[in-house]
């Protein structure tokens, strides 16, 4: 756990005193309730944007949220995460899970029921009683002991369909529930089906309400082995177009595209590229403990920056409302003009357009509001949440990086994350400059015979072909000089400038390994290592 070193009475006394040590989320919760809480009070933010923070919102385990239309595999790919079934748990080709469940880790495996979910303390869901029965009785908490639960938790939400009549049978505004969770969660995963790409009308606005939360989504193409190449090809450039017109962001969303279950691909034409993805995701989420501090780090100032712009606007309005006569009149004229206020308080205090709330949002928020009981600006709640993110949070960033750079990496581990660490099935295994680690043959010596052929019409002198003959053949692989540079050094074992016949063959190994698109090793592996140089090249490490 990070620690924040804070001191009280004046700072730590020599003569025996003690330091208050504080973990990092400690010192957020404090933050939040005592720099940035009076401001959102004051100007009502609660009622417009985001419930007061919790404990349990600083306490709680990196959450990942799913997100997805029906049957693309959302209640499957954490089966398959965790390699054993979670109470609660339906899978079906029509629409099954119909609740929103949050996976946790418990000693006994059990389901907790929404209503109960919401009154206990040391859960970060007490805020969500807001909903109402229709929505607590389609939510529930499924813990099991998983390995993989220790360091994570996540939540599945209901399939996504299409049409009218499902948004308003929900009983509960599901765009209001999934914005609650973006803004708490570490990871947004949205999975699409290879089959169906088509976004329909209520996933376009649920993937809207993750506004403001883009640097968490990330893009699953789910069941892409049940197409082939040139069709999954056409699939993926479809989803993009569909994603572009959804996501108004000019970065572009990480696809990952694969097949995520325990069963055997239908198509394998491209097991080699689904690998590499799975790969690519497990790291993205198995990350996402050590990162944890960071992300509510950087939550509480895209939230203290959105209280402080409220404020502006909720003293805008006060002010401009007359003391006796035409106060509805006004106020009407006010939420008409509301665009054109966000355009002057961005001026008068400096505040980028992307700090303000959405306009038609708001618009909406303020037509059942009393103006009038709003509060004048106070610049002192002002200037403690700008004190706040100018010192506060910035020492408590340096802080947290210096304790990241002290302690062991904490990984995700367990289930099917522990199936691609090690072993021969771990990723690239016995591939590129890998290839042969296990094997008592030097795996340069298959091809030597072909590379013998170049090497001796190089014109060798004592066994061995100057630099300059070498350049001659390697610069026809047309890599550039930066890579054959450190071929070069990797392959003169004994760094005399030249290459004998088997350094030269290590040198033609390795710009194959290049040219098949692998990475080169920063040092040699003793695997590769010529025959003839081990011994002394063993030495001289």
């Amino acid at each position: 756990m990070f620690s924040w070193l804070g001191k009280q009475g004046g700072g730590r006394e020599r003569g025996g005193g003690t330091d208050v040590v504080q973990t990092v989320t400690g010192g957020l919760r404090d933050l939040s309730l005592r720099k940035l809480l009076p401001l959102e009070e004051h100007y009502r933010f609660h009622e417009f944007h985001s419930p007061a923070l919790e404990e349990a919102d600083f306490e709680n385990k990196p959450m990942v949220l799913l997100v997805g239309q029906y049957s693309t595999g959302k209640t499957t790919f954490i089966r398959y995460l965790l390699e054993q079934d979670f109470p609660g748990m339906r899978i079906g080709p029509e629409p099954t899970t119909d609740s929103f469940i949050a996976v946790m880790y418990g000693e006994t495996e059990g389901n907790v029921p929404g209503n109960a979910l919401v009154v206990d303390p040391k859960k970060p869901f007490r805020k969500l009683g807001r909903f109402g029965n229709a929505f607590l009785n389609r939510f529930m908490c499924s813990q099991l002991p998983n390995e993989v639960l220790k360091s994570i938790s996540i939540i599945d939400s209901p399939g996504i369909l299409s049409g009218e009549k499902q948004r308003i049978s929900r009983g509960y505004d599901f765009c209001q529930v999934l914005q609650w969770f973006a803004e708490r969660v570490d990871r947004i995963i949205l999975l699409f089906d290879a089959h169906k790409l088509d976004i329909s009308d209520e996933f376009s606005e649920a993937i809207k309400s993750f506004r403001g939360q883009d640097d968490k989504i990330r893009v699953v193409l789910n069941k892409a082995d049940q197409v082939d190449t040139q069709q999954l090809m056409r699939v993926y450039g479809a989803l993009m177009w569909s994603l572009g017109k959804v996501i108004d962001t000019p970065e572009v969303l990480r696809v990952y595209i694969g097949s995520f279950w325990a069963h055997p691909l239908r198509n394998t034409d491209n097991r080699r590229l689904f690998e590499a993805e799975a790969q690519d995701l497990f790291k993205d989420i198995q990350s996402l403990p050590q990162k944890a501090a960071v992300r509510k780090l950087n939550d509480l100032i895209k939230r203290a920056r959105l209280a402080k712009v409220h404020a502006y606007i909720i003293s805008y309005l006060k002010k401009e409302m007359p003391s006796v006569f035409g106060k509805e009149n006004k106020k009407k004229e006010l939420i008409n003009k509301l665009p054109e206020i966000y355009i002057q308080l961005q001026r008068e205090h400096h505040i980028s357009a992307g700090d303000f709330p959405e306009v038609k949002k708001m618009q909406e928020q303020l037509e059942n509001c009393d103006f009038t009981k709003f509060h004048s600006l106070k610049p002192k709640l002002i200037e403690t949440v700008d004190n706040m993110l100018a010192n506060k949070i910035a020492s408590l960033m340096n802080l947290i990086r210096q304790e990241e750079s002290n302690m062991p990496t904490e990984m995700v581990h367990g289930g099917a994350f522990d199936g691609t660490m090690a072993g021969p099935f771990g990723h690239g295994y016995g591939e590129g400059a890998k290839e042969g680690a296990d094997e008592e043959e030097w795996v340069v010596a298959k091809d030597k015979p072909a590379y013998d052929e170049i090497f001796y019409t190089l014109s060798p002198i004592n066994g061995k072909i100057s630099g300059i003959s070498a350049k001659k053949e390697m610069v026809t692989s047309k890599l550039p000089n930066s890579v054959l540079g450190k071929i070069w050094k990797l392959a003169d074992c004994d760094g005399d400038g030249m290459l004998d016949d088997e350094e030269f063959a290590l040198a033609k190994h390795l710009i194959k390994i290049k040219l098949d698109g692998y990475e080169l090793p920063g040092t040699l592996p003793s695997h590769l290592v010529p025959p003839s140089h081990r011994k002394p090249f063993q030495t001289a490490e």
